[in-house]
């Protein structure tokens, strides 16, 4: 791993927003181990997922920030999330474009109801219209708090909208770089 990469990231965006895909490119080509927050919530097992109490959600979230490298990705933002975006040294904000993540989603359901694409859950179309729910609120409700929390990590935040912005960052951090623009604003 390169100097000046970081070595905890918490990725943060939408359904839909290319948090898993990128976090995933990061984490093989790094080594540094990737962490769904869906499976810090939900204990995963037959027939169906178990949600976890808050005690121990927050345990296995403090297990995986107390490590020496982690990615951490998820649509949650929650007063109980805070903690990794504390311990981060990189705080990456996914906010890809509402159309092209409402794209995705069609996409996704369509994949994995074809079985080409794997998921935690059953795809039924009670989820599938979950996801445009969700993505809508994030778009509404959540995207605004959590562009205003991340003014307090400026300094370790960084917001990629298109997939040309993505491909520079990992570019960039792959080069040893990390002179690239943290504008929220533009």
């Amino acid at each position: 791993m390169n100097k000046g990469m970081p070595r905890k990231i918490h990725i943060i965006g939408s359904v839909g927003s290319g948090k898993t895909t990128f976090a995933r490119q990061l984490s093989i080509e790094w080594g540094i181990p990737h962490y769904e927050l869906d499976n810090v919530v939900w204990k995963r097992s037959k027939p169906a997922d178990i949600r976890r109490t808050d005690e121990e959600r927050d345990q296995v979230l403090r297990s995986i920030i107390q490590s020496d490298t982690w990615i951490v990705e998820g649509a949650h933002y929650k007063e109980w999330m805070f903690p990794s975006l504390n311990s981060a040294e990189a705080i990456v904000f996914m906010d890809t474009a509402y159309s092209v993540r409402r794209y995705r989603i069609v996409r996704r359901f369509i994949l994995q109801l074809l079985r080409i694409e794997q998921s935690h859950y059953r795809p039924t179309l009670t989820i599938f219209r979950n996801m445009f729910i969700w993505n809508a609120n994030f778009e509404r409700q959540i995207k605004p708090e959590l562009l205003n929390t991340l003014n307090d990590y400026s300094a370790k935040s960084i917001r990629l909208s298109t997939k040309d912005e993505i491909s520079n960052y990992y570019k960039e951090q792959n080069n040893g770089y990390t002179t690239y623009n943290k504008s929220y604003h533009s």
